[in-house]
């Protein structure tokens, strides 16, 4: 009943324009002509107050319900995830309990990570900035979080590319390991969704970019920076590793630079997670292929990792692969390990690149080795920022969303 009242006084009031009432209740001009002048005035106040308090709800409707609109709009194009159940219906969400309600009002204050589950993602909660770089199956862009301010890379790739590549498999491999890893030195995938032509990525915003133009921009880094680069690296796989993921793909294009610097290891589309820590599938580039995946073995472990991480400490040094030249030569250079160190490398690095690239993986030297490396304790040891990184990796990288130095993107904003 009282719902019912307040909507036929609401009915019985219409604004102009200019937001003043057009049908003015004969009732308030006979009361006021007899009251007395000193409350007149009074009166008069109160109702002027009245009337701009409704002039002002009245004005500040207007927006309100084009976003009701808006958001409507969104959720008949189906702005959801691949595996949101069906919405409740209405009757449901119409005896649903204050208790839920003040619930879900307390989590929507916080931040992405933590507040929003995947069936909530959709494309209007974010404003969508600058082109971050491009791939062959989409773009990445700048984008805020319209809610809490929070700034994020977002991967939209267009499904028809995706199925002329057949790459769906890839893609739904990516987002089920990335999703669930927490580096400092690996970028984060917070979440995706789609709609009827592309998906929607989620990314820790990485704010310096991708190491590959740096590294083409200074030709080679110095050693103190790719011993760092190279230290970061081992701390990362050997997380993956422990969880059994193997990447398959490390090469410069696939490692970003976050906000302090601190590299972190992106597409995972050449990942699989590995139990039994044997595969069969050749992947990967070319040049930082492993003998294994071109001298006819039947399988694969997480070694290759290593063989393409003495491939990228090489490229670091150097400014190219070791055993870069035609297609063919390449693959002949890699399953004889024929390569040559130049001059200006270091002895001890080229002890690391020597003992990393070994055609035999069992024989390649073991990551918990190569943090060790003198090579690397010449450059790290006396940096604390190197410590906390690799040790965090024992910690199945629990603190890589809060604490650890990457996660100053998520803040700031993966």
């Amino acid at each position: 009943m009282a719902l019912r009242g307040i909507e036929a006084r609401l009915a019985g009031i219409s604004m102009a324009d200019n937001g003043e009432n057009v049908n003015p209740s004969a009732n308030h001009k006979s009361k006021t002509a007899i009251i007395p002048s000193g409350a007149a005035a009074a009166a008069l106040a109160s109702l002027q107050d009245k009337q701009q308090a409704a002039q002002r709800q009245e004005t500040a409707r207007h927006p309100l319900l084009k976003i009701a609109v808006h958001n409507q709009n969104n959720a008949n194009n189906k702005w959801v995830p691949s595996d949101m159940p069906p919405p409740p219906s209405p009757p449901k969400k119409a005896i649903e309990s204050s208790e839920a309600r003040r619930s879900n009002s307390s989590t929507g204050s916080q931040s992405i990570p933590a507040a929003l589950t995947p069936r909530e993602f959709h494309l209007g909660m974010f404003e969508i900035g600058r082109p971050l770089g491009k791939g062959k199956f989409g773009r990445v862009y700048l984008a805020k979080e319209r809610k809490n301010g929070f700034v994020c890379a977002l991967k939209v790739l267009h499904k028809s590319e995706l199925q002329s590549g057949k790459v769906e498999k890839q893609l739904r491999r990516e987002i089920e390991i990335q999703s669930n890893l927490r580096h400092p030195n690996i970028l984060r995938l917070f979440g995706h969704f789609h709609d009827s032509k592309r998906v929607f990525l989620i990314l820790e915003f990485a704010g310096q970019g991708e190491l590959y133009k740096m590294l083409r921009k200074v030709g080679r880094f110095p050693e103190p920076r790719a011993a760092e680069y190279i230290a970061q690296m081992a701390a990362a796989l050997m997380y993956l590793h422990k969880k059994h993921v193997i990447h398959r793909d490390i090469k410069p294009e696939n490692i970003l630079v976050g906000i302090h610097g601190e590299i972190k290891i992106s597409d995972f589309g050449w990942s699989v997670h590995a139990p039994n820590q044997r595969r069969t599938t050749m992947c990967g580039t070319l040049d930082y292929l492993p003998p294994e995946m071109l001298n006819g073995s039947h399988y694969h472990n997480e070694k290759v990792d290593l063989w393409s991480l003495g491939v990228l400490t090489y490229e670091f040094l150097v400014g190219a692969a070791p055993f870069e030249d035609s297609p063919i030569e390449t693959q002949r250079r890699i399953v004889r390990a024929d390569m040559k160190i130049p001059d200006f490398v270091s002895p001890e690095a080229g002890d690391l690149i020597k003992k990393l690239l070994v055609i035999k993986p069992d024989q390649r030297i073991p990551l918990e080795d190569v943090v060790k490396h003198p090579w690397i304790l010449k450059h790290c040891i006396n940096k604390p920022q190197f410590t906390k990184r690799s040790g965090s990796s024992n910690n199945s990288g629990a603190s890589g969303a809060s604490g650890a130095p990457g996660a100053s993107g998520a803040s700031t904003k993966n």
